[in-house]
């Protein structure tokens, strides 16, 4: 882009964070506000506080190093305020190209050495793909075709923090966070959506949250349709069978009410169904376009009854649909979802629906690749969740800026021009580039 046009997206920049000083409280964080959000902006290498502030004000990186780290670790301004406002800004952009079509929820992890990080233990690490030392957070995204913007974030407390008074105060962990699960806190992000009357949609998710049953009832108790991931190894009813009905009372006790199954009525795995159905039972179907070609793949659906326990149940599961994937070339089938969308919407419909969660990991990836997501080397909770809402107000000004790209122009919004460091700058630890002279050392005359 051209100078004219840098500078015009400065100044929508500096009107939008006008906006967000609203929500901050004291007029004096509105200078480090626009500050921390223009340098995770800015063409650099690492966003942590030192670089920024060395990036944003050359001629005075020492205080300007101090006033972020304050901002976003000391500084008690709401997270839920500034996501809130940001949503505000940034839905109308969305909703130009059509309404909210999902709620998707996921967790992120990010690789952290030694213990004294809030939140941080050997666990599952989706960005290394193993267990690893890492932190992980759980956040709910609201997305249609266009585009997709995280709306909570919440990290995830180990059960060895949660229970570790010690660590909880040295890391300011709020005393009314407690231990729960990943899929507990996605339920408490989607509860606060509610309330927050963000404009609803299905929701998705992978096999971490929908193999919880607990958590699929929560949605349809809350009245929210949604399409999750399952293992093969989920247990479903498939048509035409499910549980027996109660015993006969034989007069005595109280009369049973409980489902049963025997030898001859059992639910089957999904991946048992899958590789029982014929040919025609497969559908190729193509949900976008990618970098070269529509994605497509086979799938094929049927209406099942969830059987996860259900012989502590009173009432069979309902019907919901079982959609499972099986591309072209593999042995066996790769994805399984169950979901509880309209059981008259269109294969291709629902296909589109499932698919429509891999926004959330376009999110993550330039949350992280560009915006510096998992670069906050603070070690508090209250510093933890500032850096995340900043990152995604600054994510938040770049989907509002794609609106001012013309048809023939760069694919990604302008990204603002790195200023000169001075010369004189060197990061904390770096080696001297002038080292005071040493004596010599001769060891054949020591």
């Amino acid at each position: 882009m051209d100078q004219q046009a840098i500078e015009e997206s400065e100044a929508r920049f500096e009107a939008y964070v006008q906006e967000l000083t609203s929500v901050i409280g004291h007029k004096d964080r509105a200078g480090p506000l626009r500050c921390y959000c223009k340098g995770l902006l800015l063409e650099t290498g690492r966003k942590s506080v030192e670089p920024m502030a060395a990036v944003t004000a050359p001629e005075r990186t020492a205080p300007q190093h101090q006033s972020l780290l304050h901002f976003v670790g000391n500084a008690g301004w709401s997270d839920a305020a500034v996501l809130g406002r940001v949503l505000e800004l940034v839905l109308p952009s969305m909703e130009k190209h059509g309404p909210i079509e999902a709620w998707i929820l996921d967790d992120t992890g990010y690789p952290k050495k030694g213990k004294h990080s809030v939140g941080v233990a050997r666990q599952y690490c989706g960005q290394l793909g193993k267990q690893d030392n890492c932190q992980n957070a759980v956040s709910v995204s609201i997305a249609n075709h266009y585009a997709s913007l995280p709306i909570g974030y919440r990290l995830y407390l180990p059960k060895e923090w949660a229970e570790d008074e010690a660590r909880r105060k040295k890391a300011g962990v709020p005393e009314d966070v407690t231990f729960k699960t990943k899929p507990e806190i996605a339920l408490d992000l989607v509860k606060q959506a509610l309330e927050d009357n963000i404009p609803r949609g299905i929701v998705l998710g992978d096999a971490g949250y929908g193999a919880d049953t607990k958590f699929r009832d929560g949605l349809t108790e809350l009245g929210l349709p949604y399409a999750m991931g399952i293992g093969p190894g989920a247990s479903i009813w498939v048509p035409g069978t499910g549980p027996l009905p109660p015993k006969d009372w034989s007069g005595k006790g109280r009369p049973p009410a409980r489902l049963r199954r025997d030898e001859e009525h059992r639910p089957v795995t999904v991946k048992a169904l899958a590789l029982t159905l014929e040919e025609s039972a497969w559908q190729t179907i193509s949900w976008r376009e990618g970098v070269d070609e529509a994605l497509k793949s086979r799938f094929a659906r049927l209406r099942v009854r969830p059987a996860h326990e259900d012989y502590r149940q009173n009432e069979p599961r309902p019907e919901e649909w079982l959609v499972i994937e099986w591309p072209e070339g593999e042995d066996e089938p790769t994805k399984y979802w169950l979901s509880t969308l309209d059981a008259g919407i269109p294969f291709e419909k629902l296909v589109d629906s499932i698919k429509l969660r891999w926004r959330i990991e376009r999110d993550y990836q330039e949350l992280k690749q560009e915006l510096g997501l998992g670069h906050y080397e603070g070690r508090g909770w209250r510093g933890f969740h500032h850096h995340a809402t900043l990152c995604i107000a600054a994510y938040g000004f770049l989907i509002s800026e794609r609106e001012t790209i013309p048809p023939s122009g760069a694919s990604a919004p302008v990204r603002f021009k790195k200023p000169a460091v001075p010369v004189s700058y060197r990061p904390r630890g770096s080696p001297s580039p002038h080292p005071a002279p040493r004596a010599g050392f001769d060891c054949h005359r020591a």
